[in-house]
């Protein structure tokens, strides 16, 4: 009888020990496996890290470029002109449109802002009209309200420009432009912009005394051959 009970307390000690031995290499093996894991997980964290940190530095390469002057460079592809949204186009809302037309086009947006001229300003910018008979109306007009002052860099910006806006008159204006689709009277004909390099680079520095954005944009060679 205690032979029997003896060895039955041996088996069941041999037995716990085994559960033990058991237990300890399914930790050590969890252990493992969770290590494993998480080298795993850390690896792939670095890589994807890496990976942002090389694309947002290739991203800003690619949008620098030469600083030059506000008014651009004529007769290359940083030309600039100076165009402005009147206040009734500003208050018919017409912004929006008018600049998504330039920028499907293809041309780039360098300076943008809002601004609420004085009279002393509106003489200023049309200063070469001041002998015309409507010049004081258009002076008045022109700082009634809020004006979109914009800066527009591209190839041939000045003089494509002046034809997206369509005329002056814009009962003259062709449908497709801007006046000849959404304006109809001379004094209230939505826009100004630029007619020549000097009246351009006049009017950048005037209205945009602080300078502009000289960014690279990364889809031109989409826009320009070479």
């Amino acid at each position: 009888m205690f032979v029997a009970t003896r060895s039955l307390a041996s088996t069941a000690s041999r037995r716990a020990a085994l559960r033990t031995t058991s237990v300890r290499a399914a930790s050590t093996a969890a252990a493992r496996s969770t290590t494993g894991n998480s080298s795993a997980i850390l690896a792939l964290l670095g890589a994807a890290t890496a990976t942002v940190a090389y694309t947002s530095s290739s991203l800003l390469e690619s949008t620098k470029c030469d600083k030059v002057p506000v008014y651009g460079v004529p007769g290359t592809n940083r030309e600039r002109t100076f165009l402005a949204v009147k206040p009734d186009g500003v208050q018919r809302g017409l912004v929006g449109d008018i600049i998504a037309r330039f920028e499907k086009r293809g041309y780039k947006l360098v300076g943008l802002k809002m601004v609420w001229p004085t009279m002393e300003m509106a003489q200023t910018h049309y200063k070469d009209l001041s002998k015309k008979p409507f010049f004081p109306s258009l002076c008045q007009f022109f700082s009634s309200g809020p004006i979109i002052c914009m800066c527009w860099e591209g190839k041939d910006i000045i003089k494509q420009g002046r034809q997206m806006l369509g005329e002056t008159q814009p009962l003259a204006s062709k449908p497709g432009s801007i006046r000849g689709d959404y304006s109809i009277d001379l004094g209230r004909n939505i826009c100004h912009g630029s007619d020549s390099p000097e009246a351009a680079a006049h009017e950048l520095e005037m209205w945009f005394p602080e300078g502009v954005n000289d960014w690279g944009k990364t889809v031109d060679s989409w826009v320009y051959e070479s």
